[in-house]
């Protein structure tokens, strides 16, 4: 609290951001709190000053996207293939969407036990997200998966062989290149 109301001599608002430099979790690794003051519980004229938690998202202006975006073209890893990071970035996105359910489960469970009120906001934005869900009991909508599926691996197959035959192609041109290397070599000693 004291270091709170240092920084509040220089700034109006102040909030806490715990970032964790090793995180576990996948999403934005940091929480966010500010000062409110609570009454307390029997003695409604006291109050004190509790910390409550700020929902936060770290975002960034479209000139510093646009900067970070040139220094990452250079630092771009050219032994990764697009192929794995994609995926990478998918796995990702499926370990943060299995956090988030996790919580929405766990809210749900204590609106159920009764721990927690009730409301109402949340629960029509659950029903939203349930309504978007498609129906995957219809036989056409398993179909399509599995076509989209076939289709998705069979073009990642074909980008295998032309790759394994491109690197065949530079490997024969490279041994070539070699071959009438030492014959220019041989030739040019004789000489």
């Amino acid at each position: 609290m004291n270091i709170n109301d240092l920084i509040g001599n220089y700034c109006t608002n102040p909030v806490l951001v715990i970032v964790d430099v090793q995180p576990q979790e996948i999403g934005i690794p940091t929480k966010a709190y500010v000062v409110v003051e609570e009454l307390g519980g029997k003695d409604v004229m006291k109050s004190q000053k509790v910390f409550a938690h700020v929902p936060s998202e770290i975002g960034a202006y479209e000139p510093e996207e646009i900067g970070v975006e040139h220094l990452l073209r250079d630092v771009k890893d050219a032994s990764v293939s697009t192929l794995a990071t994609e995926v990478s970035r998918k796995l990702a996105s499926l370990k943060g969407l299995n956090s988030q359910m996790g919580d929405i489960k766990k809210y749900l469970k204590l609106v159920a036990e009764g721990t927690l009120p009730i409301n109402h906001e949340i629960l029509n934005y659950l029903q939203e997200i349930l309504n978007l869900l498609p129906n995957l009991d219809l036989e056409e909508m398993i179909k399509s998966f599995a076509v989209e599926t076939n289709d998705m691996m069979l073009v990642i197959y074909l980008a295998s062989m032309i790759r394994s035959v491109a690197a065949l192609h530079n490997l024969m041109n490279n041994k070539m290149e070699r071959l009438q290397s030492k014959e220019n070599d041989a030739i040019a000693m004789a000489t």
